[in-house]
C-alpha cells in the first residue's frame, strides 16, 4: 500500500515522495533571463516538498511546432547549459526535475495565431498525413488559415527523431533528470497514434496502436542513444475520448492501454494517461468558464492579436464559454484510463493527474493502486507551494476552483499566474500562518485498511 511519502523509481533515478508537479507554461521562451524565469517558477514546488517537477513543455527543433507563447527551445545547445543555474535551484531542494520535449505538428502556432503568423511568413504547418474533413473546413471557413502547409517525409520524421535525442542531450548535460515526451494534446505523438490524422502509408503508418508506434520507438531509442541507456524517459499518452460526435476513429480507451503497452515495449519509464479531443480544446484544462480574463480590458489587444482581429476573438470566446459547458470539471477526470493501464499494463509508473485536488483523492487513489504517483498543474499556479500543505496538512484540499483565469491570457504571451483575487487572498492567509513550510518529516497521514 503506497503512501504520498513514499519514494518510487522511475528508471534509474529514485524520486523522493509520489507527488508531482505536471507540466504548466512557464512563458521562459529562449530570453537572455530563461535561467531566472525558470527558477522563479520551478523552485518553490521543490522547496515545499514535491519529490518530482516536470517543466513546461519545450521543442525540440528551431523553427516551427510551438504550441503555445513562450515555449522553449531546446536545439540550442548553449541556451539549455545556460539554464544549468535553475536546474540546480530546483535539485538543491532534494526534487527531480524532468524536462516536456514535443513538437506541435498540426496544432502549431503558426495554424492560429495571426500575429505569430505574420511575423513568421513562409513557415511551414507539418501535418503527419492531409488533415481530415473537418479541419480542412475550418480552414476555408478561415477559423484557422494554413499558408504553407506540407506533409512530414519520412525522412523528416527520421530527423525529428534525432532532434529530440540531441534536446535531450542537451537537458541531460545541463543536470535535467530525465525527459517527458509531449505525447497528447495535439502533440506530433499523438497524431501519429491517432487514425483520425494518420493515414500514412510508409513505416510510421498502420492499422494498429503498435505499427503507429513506431515514431515514439525512434525517439526513445535517439535519447537513449544521445544520452545513456537508463536514461528516465517518461510520455503523457493519450485517449481521444473527448473528440466531438462528428470525429470518426478517435482513440479509445483501449487504444490508450495499447498505446501504455507499447510505451513499455519501446522503454518508455513510465506514463501520464489523459483523456483528450483531437485539438488542444476545453479538455485540456477543464472548469469554469473564465469570464474574469476574457473581459479584463489588458487583455484585449493580446487576444485580437492572436485571433486575427477583435470580432475573432469574440468567437472564439463564445467557443470557450460552449466547451467549458460541454466539458465540464470533473474530480478526478482521467481515473478510468489511468487505472485501466496500472491495472492492465504491468512494468510502467502509473502517473495520475486531471482534476486531482484533495490529499483524500491522493492517498484513495495510491491506497487502492489505481496510480503510483499524483499530480497537479493549475494548483500549482494558485499555490507555487501547494506541496507543502498537501504532504503536512491532514485534509489538506487545493485552493485552485479551475476557473481558467490563469490560462487563456496565455494565448497572448502572458504567463500562467491565478488572476481570482478570492484565491489570492486565501493564499495570503495560508502564508501568513506558515502553511507553506516545508517540513524535513512530513507527516504521515492515517489510512483506512
Amino acid at each position: 500500500m503506497a503512501r504520498l511519502e513514499d519514494p518510487v523509481a522511475i528508471g534509474s533515478t529514485t524520486v523522493r515522495n509520489r507527488l508531482y508537479r505536471a507540466p504548466l507554461l512557464e512563458v521562459a521562451a529562449n530570453k537572455p533571463d530563461a535561467a531566472r524565469i525558470l527558477e522563479r517558477e520551478l523552485a518553490p514546488a521543490a522547496e515545499s516538498g514535491a519529490g518530482l517537477v516536470f517543466q513546461g513543455a519545450s521543442l525540440v527543433t528551431a523553427e516551427g511546432g510551438r504550441t503555445a507563447p513562450g515555449l522553449s527551445r531546446f536545439h540550442d545547445r548553449a541556451f539549455v547549459l545556460g539554464l544549468a543555474p535553475a536546474v540546480a535551484a530546483v535539485k538543491q531542494h532534494g526534487a527531480r526535475l524532468f524536462v516536456q520535449l514535443g513538437h506541435g505538428a498540426l496544432q502549431s502556432m503558426e495554424a492560429w495565431h495571426a500575429a505569430y503568423r505574420a511575423a513568421h511568413p513562409g513557415l511551414a504547418t507539418h501535418a503527419v498525413s492531409r488533415p481530415p474533413w473537418w479541419f480542412r473546413a475550418m480552414l476555408r471557413a478561415r477559423f484557422l488559415r494554413i499558408d504553407n502547409l506540407r506533409v512530414f517525409t519520412t525522412e523528416e520524421l527520421h530527423a525529428l527523431a534525432r532532434a529530440f535525442g540531441e534536446a535531450a542531450r542537451h537537458a541531460r548535460d545541463a543536470g535535467y533528470d530525465g525527459i517527458h515526451l509531449a505525447g497528447a494534446n495535439g502533440s506530433i505523438f499523438q497524431e501519429l497514434w491517432s487514425p483520425v490524422f494518420n493515414e500514412r502509408s510508409d513505416e510510421f503508418g498502420g492499422k494498429t496502436v503498435e505499427d503507429r508506434s513506431a515514431f515514439l520507438r525512434l525517439v526513445v531509442r535517439e535519447i537513449r542513444r544521445a544520452t545513456r541507456p537508463d536514461f528516465p524517459v517518461t510520455a503523457k499518452i493519450p485517449a481521444e475520448t473527448v473528440a466531438p460526435w462528428f470525429v470518426r476513429g478517435a482513440l479509445t480507451l483501449r487504444d490508450g492501454v495499447a498505446i501504455a503497452r507499447a510505451c513499455r515495449e519501446a522503454g518508455v519509464d513510465a506514463v501520464a494517461p489523459v483523456t483528450v479531443g483531437v485539438t488542444r480544446d476545453q479538455s485540456v484544462a477543464r472548469g469554469r468558464f473564465p469570464k474574469r480574463a476574457w473581459d479584463d480590458p489588458r487583455f484585449a489587444e493580446g487576444y485580437a492579436r492572436a485571433f486575427g482581429s477583435p470580432r475573432k476573438a469574440r468567437v472564439v470566446r463564445l467557443a470557450n464559454r460552449l466547451a467549458a459547458r460541454l466539458i465540464p470539471f470533473e474530480p478526478v477526470w482521467n481515473e478510468a484510463f489511468f487505472s485501466a493501464v496500472k491495472r492492465e499494463v504491468d512494468g510502467l509508473v502509473v502517473l495520475a493527474e486531471g482534476g486531482i485536488r484533495t490529499r483524500a483523492e491522493m492517498d484513495r487513489l495510491l491506497r487502492d493502486g489505481r496510480a503510483d504517483m499524483v499530480g497537479m498543474a493549475r494548483p500549482f499556479y494558485a499555490e507555487p507551494h501547494a506541496a507543502a500543505r498537501l504532504l503536512n496538512e491532514p485534509g489538506a484540499a487545493a485552493l485552485c476552483e479551475s476557473c481558467n483565469n490563469c490560462t487563456v491570457p496565455q494565448v497572448a504571451g502572458l504567463p500562467g499566474v491565478c488572476r481570482t483575487p478570492e484565491i489570492l487572498a486565501r493564499r495570503g492567509d495560508l502564508a501568513k500562518r506558515g502553511a507553506y513550510s516545508a517540513r524535513k518529516d512530513p507527516v504521515h497521514h492515517e489510512i483506512d485498511e
